[in-house]
């Protein structure tokens, strides 16, 4: 069964940088497009970041552009996050995600904690 496990998370200060990953499985992920997506209390899951399924197209909201890079590795089946910069608002549970036919699949999420 499709699998996604993402690692990485933890406490950050602002300004600082914290790289995530997913382990994806039981699907064809070179084959496949893929999403960070990320949810805070009170707030709506965003979508964080999108690439291609050789990686040479990316797409992010203005909210991370230039300071999020999602990258993935399709000989490990494994999407990265590299996170720069990052700010108070950034703090969320950050989820990879993966659209297949029919279906719509998520990991249960890695915690990012921005504070001071």
């Amino acid at each position: 069964q499709v699998q996604l496990v993402e690692s990485g998370g933890g406490l950050v200060q602002p300004g600082g940088s914290l790289r995530l990953s997913c382990a994806a499985s039981g699907f064809s992920f070179s084959r496949s497009q893929m999403y960070w997506y990320r949810k805070a209390p009170g707030k709506r899951r965003e979508w964080v970041a999108g690439i291609s399924e050789i990686g040479d197209t990316t797409n992010y909201p203005d909210s991370v552009k230039g300071r999020f890079l999602i990258s993935r590795n399709n000989a490990k089946n494994t999407l990265y996050l590299q996170m720069n910069s990052l700010k108070l608002e950034d703090s969320a549970l950050y989820y990879c995600n993966v659209l297949l036919v029919g279906d719509d699949y998520w990991g249960q999420g890695t915690q990012v904690t921005v504070s001071s």
